[in-house]
């Protein structure tokens, strides 16, 4: 089904531009089947044989350069590159176009009124036929290259929109998760439990719960934070998980100082923590260790987050990992990857890798 949308949205693409085609060149044309009829008396038929072979011409060369333009993908390059490189495309364009036209016009005259003409010096008669091709070339190719560009301008607003609206239904999925009646009884209870046993826990644990819901409320207009950020709130996160799994639950982190700059994905790094600990750590009695290990590898950044448990328990973890796939895959335009697979013997790591981006300065 999918496969027959996308073929039908092609074939209205190519039959729009193949209307726009003869629309213009038809409607181009017509000054000069005016000309060669008053001015030169072609007579009805040979004027509109010109016509016909005049709006051929026009449609011909700049299909021929829309072909080479899309296979060398030449229309995805930067505006101003693709400015300086247009202007001798433009000039070979119209050189062809005088060229074609001088070529029926000395066919004409010479074969078909038998006049006796010299082809080359025909063929390199450039005034007015030149400084018409230029005119007519350089409006076609500008038009083309600005709707193409306006084209690819709208599909960037629309990426980035998709991508804002899929971030923030991540964080409203995060803060779901962390407001579901399960997690709060627990922390609740745990709460509870030590306010007359351990105030200064308690408030400690009210104050984590606060930060973490905070976070989750304030920070909807981010869709990147630094690594020391993200971390901040996993630690906050796993401090509060330990009301409850106590010794059970331990955290290791792995990676260098210098990396505390480098700016992810909000909630990435805490939703493989939450899932690690959800679909591992909470079905052992014995609990485990979540491994965190950031390290960079030439301009990229590599995130891994390694627990106890099967792939078999993970694939349960619901939206939280589809949202995150789908960010990393338009935030970063296809050169990010998330993995999820069995490193060993009930052993289960989740991989992120993406492009290195410094906090205000991309590298």
């Amino acid at each position: 089904m999918a496969n027959n949308v996308k073929v039908h949205k092609s074939n209205i693409t190519i039959s729009l531009y193949w209307k726009v085609q003869l629309i213009v060149w038809s409607l181009g044309s017509v000054y000069w089947a005016y000309v060669v009829y008053t001015r030169d008396n072609y007579g009805v038929f040979y004027t509109l044989l010109s016509y016909v072979i005049d709006v051929f011409i026009g449609i011909f060369l700049t299909h021929m350069y829309r072909t080479f333009i899309v296979r060398s993908n030449k229309s995805n390059i930067e505006l101003k590159k693709l400015l300086l490189r247009i202007i001798p495309s433009i000039i070979i364009l119209a050189i062809f176009f005088m060229f074609f036209a001088n070529l029926k016009w000395y066919y004409y005259w010479a074969v078909i009124q038998g006049k006796d003409l010299d082809l080359l010096t025909q063929l390199f008669y450039w005034d007015p036929v030149l400084i018409t091709g230029l005119r007519s070339m350089s409006i076609w190719v500008l038009a083309y290259h600005l709707y193409h560009y306006y084209i690819s301008q709208i599909t960037v607003a629309k990426a980035n929109a998709q991508l804002s609206v899929i971030a923030k239904q991540a964080q409203l999925d995060n803060l779901s998760a962390q407001l579901n009646p399960h997690f709060l009884f627990n922390s609740l209870n745990s709460i509870k439990s030590l306010v007359i046993e351990n105030p200064s826990v308690a408030r400690r644990a009210i104050d984590l719960l606060s930060d973490l819901l905070r976070f989750s409320l304030y920070k909807k207009d981010k869709d990147l934070v630094t690594i020391e950020q993200e971390l901040s709130l996993v630690k906050d996160y796993i401090e509060l998980e330990k009301l409850r799994f106590e010794e059970r639950l331990q955290l290791k982190v792995v990676m260098k100082d210098a990396l505390k700059r480098i700016e992810i994905p909000a909630l990435s790094i805490q939703l493989l923590v939450e899932n690690a600990i959800k679909h591992g750590i909470d079905l052992r009695i014995s609990g485990g260790v979540v491994l965190l290990t950031i390290k960079e590898l030439g301009n990229t950044i590599i995130i891994k987050v390694e627990n106890p448990g099967t792939i078999k328990a993970n694939k349960n973890s619901g939206l939280g990992l589809k949202n995150l796939k789908k960010r990393l895959e338009i935030q970063y335009k296809g050169k990010a990857n998330f993995s999820l697979k069995e490193t060993g013997k009930e052993r289960v790591l989740a991989e992120i890798t993406i492009p290195k981006t410094i906090e205000n300065e991309t590298v």
